[in-house]
C-alpha cells in the first residue's frame, strides 16, 4: 500500500510536469514525457527531479490567457523556457532522496522540516526558514524548522525595511551569502538573540515565476564561507523546491487580500470612527505597536484606505497614551472590552483649532482589536466639566422643590454625606438630622429663615461618617414665585474637612509655640538672675597686685538663652592676683549652674594652694564624674606675682591671651592643654610671661573672635588689628570705646567675656 501510494504521488507529479511541457511546446503527451526524460539525462537528474524543476520554472501568467500551441514548433526546436530557467550548474549533487521526499510534503511547514533533515548532514544547517513576499512589500514566515516558537512569532511578519537579507535576495533575484557574522551585523538585521548561534547563513530566492516571491533561508552552525560545491547544492535545492511550492495553495495571499477588501468595505459603511488593529510583537515579548488593517473614513482625518498597513502610533500619536495603551493590551489578553475615560483632544475643524472630548472603546476580534472612538457633544462636555469641578472642589449641588417636594442630589453630595444613593436624598428640613447634635440649632434656624423670609444662608456643620468626623458647609438660596414665596431651593454642599483640619492644627501649633516661648522666656529670666547673682560685674576698673583690670561682659543678642561665659579676677592671700576666663558649652540654666560650679571651685583650689595645672586636672575630673555637669568647657587660668612681675598661665582648649607691648601685638604661645570634660587623662602645662611697664594682656572668650562666615584664624587676626588700631590709655576705652564696636559688628550669636589687664608705666 505504501508503494502504491508513493507511485500514485509520483505519477501525479509526472502528469503535472507533462501538462506544463505540452502547454509550452504544443507537443503530445508522449513527446512531453520524452522531453522530460531527455532533460533529466542531460542534467544528470532523475525523472522525478526533472519534474519538480520543470514545475518550479513555470512563469506566472494570467489564467485567462493560456499560451496557444504553435504547430511549427517541435520538442527539439521549442524554446523550453522552463528548462532554461531551471537549468542547474554542472556537477550538482544528487537530489534523488530529497525529490522523493518532496512528493509527501503537503505544507510549507513540512517542506521546512524536510529541507532541514536533508541539509543538516550535507551542509551543517541548524535551521531553515521560508518567507513569502506580501503585496505590501513585507515578508511572512510560512515555514520554519530548527527555531523555537517564540523566535518564529517575533519574526513572523517582517515589514519592508532596509537591511533584511531575505528581502534583499528577493529584490535582487540573487542569493545572499552571510559568511562573516561581525561584518554582516553592520549591514543586516540578524535573526536570533545571538548571531553566533548561526555564524553563517544563506538566503536563496526560489524561482517560482518571473519575479521570485519565496525565499529560503539556510542558517548554518558552521563557521566560514560556503564552498562552491555547497553553493551549487543549495542552488539546486532551491530550484527543486520551486515545483513543490507551486503545487501548494498559492492563492492564500489572494484570499487574504480579498478578505481584507471585504473587511474594508464593511468599515467604509460604518458611520463612526473605527479601526481594525493587528498587534505587532516586540522582541521582548510585549506589543511594540499595532498595524492598521482597516479603518473608516472618519478615522483621524484621513480616508480609511489610506491608513491600511500603517502603524497606530504613527497615525494616532495623541491616542497612544499610556492608559489607553494598557487598556488595549488588557482587552487583547483578557477578551474583556475596554472603555477609556473621556479625554480632551485638539483637532482642526474647518480650519479652526477646536478642543473636543473623546472616549475610546476596544474589543477583541480574533487575534486583533476593533477600536472605536466617540466624540462627545457640548452637553456631554459640560456635564463632564461639571463632574470634574465637583470632584476636584470636593463639592456637590442639590435642589429642593418646595411645591412637588422633589429632591435632587448630585452624586458628589451622596459621597460627601457618606450616604448610599439607594436610600435617596434627604429633604431640606430633614438635613439637620444628619449633623452632630451641637450643630443642629444653627442649621435648623438658617433653614427656617430661608423658608420663611427667603434669606440665603451659609452654615458650616459636622457629620460622622465611616471614615471619621467630616466638616461640611452648605450654601443655599431660595427661588421665589411672583408673590415672593419660595418655591424651590438651590444649594451647594462643600467638604471643608482638610481646610478645617489644617486650621485646627495651626491653632494647636501656635498654642504650643506660645507655651514653649513662655517657658523659654521664664528660663532666660531665671538664668539671667542667677548669672548676675553668681557673676557680679564691676562698674569701674579695679586694681589687683598693682595691675589695672577692666571687665566687659556682653550677652548674645540672638535667641532667648543665657550663655555660660564667665570670668574671675581676685587678689590671693599671698598678694598675687588670679585671673580666670572660661566658656561652658551650651546655654540656659544648666550652663549657668556648670559655670558657677567651675568658677567657685577654681578659685577655691588656687586659694588653698593648688597649682594652675593641678586645678585644671581636678576641674576636668569634676566635669567627667559629675552627673549635674554640662558637658565640656574651655578655660584659661593666669596667676600674677607682682614682686617678680611674672605672669604664669595655663589653658584648657581656650584661645591664647593677647599681649600688646611697645606698639606690637602678639598672641602668647599656647602650652599644652585639652578642653575640660573631653578626656580622662589630659595633660596640662604651664607657661610664663614677664610683664614690662605699659604691657597690656587681654583674656577673652571665643564669642569675641568667632563669626559664622570666617575661620578662627581670621577672627584672631581681626582682634590683633583692632587692639593695635584702637589702643588708648583711657580707662573706658575698652568697654565703651570703638574696640568692641569694631569687633562685634552685626548680631551677636554668642556671649562675649573679656578681661583687660594693664601694667602701669611705673611698674617697678
Amino acid at each position: 500500500m505504501d508503494r502504491l501510494r508513493d507511485l500514485a504521488a509520483k505519477t501525479a507529479v509526472l502528469e503535472q510536469a507533462k501538462g506544463a511541457v505540452m502547454a509550452l511546446t504544443g507537443c503530445s503527451p508522449d513527446a512531453a514525457e520524452e522531453e522530460l526524460q531527455r532533460r533529466a539525462a542531460d542534467g544528470t537528474r532523475t525523472l522525478l527531479e526533472e519534474c519538480w524543476v520543470t514545475l518550479g520554472g513555470l512563469a506566472a501568467a494570467p489564467a485567462a490567457t493560456a499560451p496557444r500551441p504553435d504547430p511549427d514548433l517541435t520538442p527539439e526546436s521549442s524554446p523550453a523556457s522552463a528548462h532554461d530557467v531551471a537549468t542547474t550548474d554542472e556537477g550538482s549533487a544528487a537530489l534523488g532522496p530529497l525529490g522523493r521526499e518532496l512528493v509527501h510534503v503537503a505544507t510549507p511547514q513540512e517542506l521546512a522540516r524536510c529541507l532541514l533533515g536533508h541539509l543538516a548532514p550535507e551542509v551543517g544547517a541548524g535551521a531553515v526558514m521560508i518567507y513569502s513576499l506580501l503585496s505590501s512589500g513585507g515578508l511572512e514566515l510560512i515555514g520554519h524548522a530548527g527555531i523555537d516558537d517564540t523566535l518564529a512569532t517575533q519574526w513572523h511578519r517582517v515589514p519592508p525595511l532596509a537591511g533584511v537579507p531575505a528581502l534583499d535576495a528577493l529584490r535582487a533575484g540573487e542569493p545572499r551569502w552571510l559568511e562573516d557574522a561581525a561584518a554582516d551585523r553592520k549591514r543586516y538585521l540578524m535573526i536570533g538573540d545571538s548571531p553566533e548561534r548561526w555564524p553563517s547563513r544563506a538566503w536563496l530566492p526560489v524561482p517560482t515565476g518571473d519575479v521570485p516571491d519565496v525565499c529560503i533561508g539556510v542558517l548554518r552552525t558552521r563557521v566560514g564561507p560556503f564552498s562552491a560545491d555547497v553553493r551549487q547544492h543549495l542552488h539546486a535545492v532551491a530550484q527543486l523546491c520551486a515545483g513543490r511550492l507551486r503545487a501548494f495553495d498559492t492563492r492564500s495571499q489572494d484570499i487574504a487580500d480579498a478578505s481584507a477588501d471585504t473587511v474594508q468595505a464593511v468599515f467604509d459603511a460604518l458611520p463612526d470612527a473605527a479601526m481594525l488593529l493587528t498587534p505587532l510583537p516586540a522582541a521582548s515579548g510585549g506589543i511594540k505597536d499595532y498595524r492598521i488593517d482597516a479603518a473608516t473614513t472618519q478615522a483621524v482625518g484621513r480616508a480609511g484606505r489610506q491608513l491600511i498597513g500603517r502603524r497606530f502610533r504613527e497615525c494616532c500619536p495623541a491616542l497612544a497614551t499610556e492608559p489607553l495603551w494598557q487598556g488595549l493590551r488588557r482587552a487583547l489578553t483578557t477578551g474583556k472590552p475596554y472603555e477609556s475615560e473621556p479625554f480632551a483632544h485638539q483637532e482642526v475643524v474647518a480650519g479652526v483649532t477646536e478642543l473636543s472630548t473623546y472616549s475610546v472603546r476596544a474589543a477583541r476580534l480574533g487575534a486583533g482589536l476593533v477600536i472605536t472612538w466617540v466624540r462627545h457633544g457640548s452637553s456631554d462636555r459640560q456635564e463632564q466639566r461639571l463632574a470634574d469641578v465637583q470632584r476636584l472642589g470636593s463639592l456637590g449641588w442639590a435642589s429642593w422643590n418646595l411645591v412637588t417636594h422633589e429632591v435632587t442630589w448630585s452624586s458628589q453630595v451622596f459621597t460627601l454625606f457618606d450616604r448610599n444613593p439607594a436610600r435617596g436624598p434627604v429633604g431640606l428640613t430633614e438635613l439637620p438630622e444628619l449633623t452632630l447634635p451641637e450643630d443642629v440649632p444653627a442649621l435648623a434656624h438658617a433653614i427656617a429663615e430661608l423658608l420663611g423670609e427667603g434669606r440665603t444662608f451659609d452654615v458650616p456643620f459636622r457629620i460622622r461618617t465611616a471614615s471619621g468626623l467630616r466638616h461640611l458647609r452648605v450654601v443655599a438660596e431660595a427661588v421665589p414665585d411672583a408673590a415672593g414665596t419660595p418655591v424651590e431651593v438651590h444649594g451647594v454642599v462643600q467638604d471643608l474637612t482638610a481646610q478645617r483640619s489644617a486650621e485646627l492644627a495651626l491653632v494647636e501649633s501656635e498654642r504650643a509655640m506660645l507655651t514653649q516661648h513662655d517657658v523659654l522666656r521664664a528660663e532666660r529670666t531665671l538664668a539671667g538672675r542667677l548669672q548676675h547673682a553668681l557673676l557680679p560685674l564691676p562698674i569701674r576698673p579695679v586694681r589687683l597686685a598693682g595691675l589695672r583690670v577692666e571687665v566687659a561682659y556682653l550677652p548674645a543678642q540672638s535667641g532667648i538663652h543665657v550663655g555660660g561665659d564667665w570670668f574671675s579676677a581676685i587678689e590671693l592671700p599671698d598678694g598675687d592676683a588670679l585671673f580666670v576666663v572660661g566658656d561652658v558649652a551650651g546655654h540656659g540654666i544648666d550652663a549657668v549652674a556648670t559655670m558657677a560650679q567651675l568658677r567657685f571651685t577654681a578659685k577655691g583650689m588656687v586659694i588653698t594652694g593648688s597649682s594652675l595645672t593641678g586645678a585644671l586636672d581636678r576641674l576636668n575630673t569634676l566635669l567627667l564624674h559629675s552627673r549635674d555637669s554640662h558637658g565640656t568647657a574651655t578655660l584659661v587660668l593666669a596667676r600674677y606675682n607682682s614682686a617678680e612681675r611674672r605672669l604664669v598661665w595655663a589653658q584648657a582648649g581656650h584661645p591664647p591671651p593677647l599681649l600688646l607691648r611697645g606698639g606690637q601685638v602678639r598672641y602668647l604661645d599656647r602650652p599644652r592643654g585639652m578642653l575640660l570634660g573631653a578626656s580622662a587623662a589630659p595633660v596640662y602645662v604651664e607657661a610664663e610671661c614677664r610683664l614690662a611697664p605699659g604691657d597690656r594682656v587681654i583674656l577673652y572668650t571665643d564669642g569675641l573672635v568667632e563669626r559664622p562666615e570666617e575661620s578662627i584664624d581670621r577672627g584672631l587676626k581681626r582682634l590683633s588689628e583692632a587692639v593695635l588700631s584702637h589702643h588708648s590709655d583711657d580707662p573706658g576705652s575698652l568697654s565703651l570705646g570703638p574696640l568692641l564696636a569694631a569687633m562685634l559688628e552685626g548680631e551677636r550669636r554668642d556671649d562675649v567675656c573679656l578681661l583687660d589687664i594693664r601694667a602701669p608705666m611705673d611698674l617697678e
